[in-house]
């Protein structure tokens, strides 16, 4: 057939093996080319290496202040900061592009290299913040961290006072975070202050409406009292006449009984049955009776006297205590000494509840005095210093790098133009094969 008789007439190759023999014959023949492409790549990364602008990096790493140091904040009673509270702040400021843009604004001179005319200041430091600040501290999720610390890095291009910007940048923060503090006591002084003057008016206002209630409970009780008073004397006199016209009357008719049984001197019943006797010597006569005497036994010119003692009479006032005693409640309840007493109050916040530990407060704020500006908020553990090398580029491992993707390269372009080689020996086979074809098939 015709495949076998081409199949017979190519060299015989394996598909599923390399000649390697023949093909490292084949690279080695072409080793000036090889060696030739792995110089340039070479040349090329060393030229990258020597002429590409070095890049630096600095750091500077914060930890929590001591309990001194911000012991002064917290004793004041009015604002209370921790260290670690203190580290974060200053930590979020680091962090905060505003902080950082302003600082940027403050201090051009430091970005001067960074400058480019077709760009604004804001867009060269949107450029440069976005690359070269780098903010660092320790995992939460790892236990064998010894203690907190917050820390800053700087990747800076040649050119830049980078110890200088990042030291520079710390101050900054921490004196903002000083400026911060020292607004936020302000206004919490002052508004304890608002406070404490809101709860002075506010017992006032509750004073005034409690002595005013008093003063009208006080009122209305005495013309309670007064008119009870009042009423009662004036039932009492009714009940005094009352008595005083009924004692009349029952005069008035045992002097008409009196006066039939010719009693004019006052006797007894036992006296007068025996008026008829004769009694010689002297006789002392004792009675002893359980009964009332009848009021006639007084005798008539007893009666008509007492009778015209109580007509002439114009008062009964004197024969009954109790009204001489209601007299002396009312002209008591004609001055109320308690209200007296609290109108003539002249400085009634000293009878104000808690206004003494108020006004002490007061004077505390009001005399506080917190050196802020020289607060140390957190412990500088690194200070920025100038590196020794650029960690950007690293010339030797560009140097070997490009090397070794050079001989990659070269080996493989060497690997192309022997397979493109190969191509026209094959084809040629393969048409000598087919001018055969008739001569297998007979």
């Amino acid at each position: 057939m015709i495949v076998n008789a081409i199949t017979s007439a190519m060299p015989q190759f394996s598909s599923d093996e390399i000649d390697l023999a023949a093909l490292f014959r084949a690279l080695w023949k072409q080793k000036l080319l090889i060696v030739s492409v792995t110089l340039l790549v070479g040349l090329l990364a060393a030229a990258y290496a020597f002429l590409a602008t070095p890049e630096y990096q600095v750091q500077s790493v914060l930890r929590p202040a001591l309990i001194k140091d911000l012991d002064a904040l917290n004793r004041s009673g009015v604002y209370e900061l921790t260290p670690s509270q203190a580290m974060q702040r200053v930590g979020a400021t680091l962090e905060s592009y505003e902080s950082r843009l302003e600082f940027f604004r403050a201090n051009q001179g430091l970005f001067e290299s960074l400058r480019r005319p077709s760009r604004s200041l804001e867009q060269t430091f949107e450029s440069f913040n976005q690359q070269a600040f780098k903010m660092f501290q320790p995992d939460p999720k790892k236990t064998d961290n010894l203690s907190a610390y917050v820390g800053i890095q700087l990747t800076y291009p040649e050119g830049v006072d980078g110890v200088a910007l990042v030291n520079g940048l710390v101050e900054y923060s921490l004196q903002r975070e000083r400026e911060r503090i020292a607004a936020d006591l302000a206004v919490v002084i002052q508004n304890r202050l608002n406070q404490l003057e809101l709860q002075t008016a506010a017992a006032r206002a509750r004073y005034e409406a409690t002595k005013e209630s008093r003063i009208a409970a006080l009122l209305e009780a005495d013309s309670l009292k007064r008119a009870q008073l009042q009423d009662e004397l004036k039932a009492l006199r009714q009940q005094l006449k009352t008595h005083r016209d009924n004692r009349i009357v029952q005069l008035d008719e045992a002097a008409r009984i009196a006066m039939a049984l010719g009693i004019a001197k006052p006797t007894t019943p036992s006296a007068l049955g025996e008026g008829d006797r004769v009694v010689q010597g002297s006789v002392i006569r004792t009675e002893v009776n359980s009964q009332q005497i009848p009021l006639y036994f007084m005798g008539s010119e007893a009666l008509e006297a007492e009778r015209n003692a109580l007509l002439q009479r114009r008062s009964d006032d004197f024969t009954e205590p109790r009204v001489a005693q209601i007299a002396k409640e009312l002209q008591l309840l004609a001055n109320n000494r308690q209200i007296e007493v609290l109108n003539k109050r002249e400085n009634e916040d000293l009878f104000l509840k808690d206004l003494a530990i108020w006004r002490e407060e007061a004077a505390h704020l009001r005399n506080l005095n917190v050196d802020v500006s020289t607060l140390k908020l957190v412990t500088v553990d690194q200070l920025a210093m100038q590196p020794l090398k650029p960690i950007k580029p690293k010339k030797a491992l560009i140097l070997a790098l490009g090397l070794v993707l050079g001989g990659m390269l070269g080996l493989f372009v060497a690997l192309i133009r022997n397979m493109l080689r190969r191509k026209p020996e094959t084809f040629a086979l393969v048409h000598a094969a087919r001018e055969r074809e008739p001569a297998y098939n007979l």
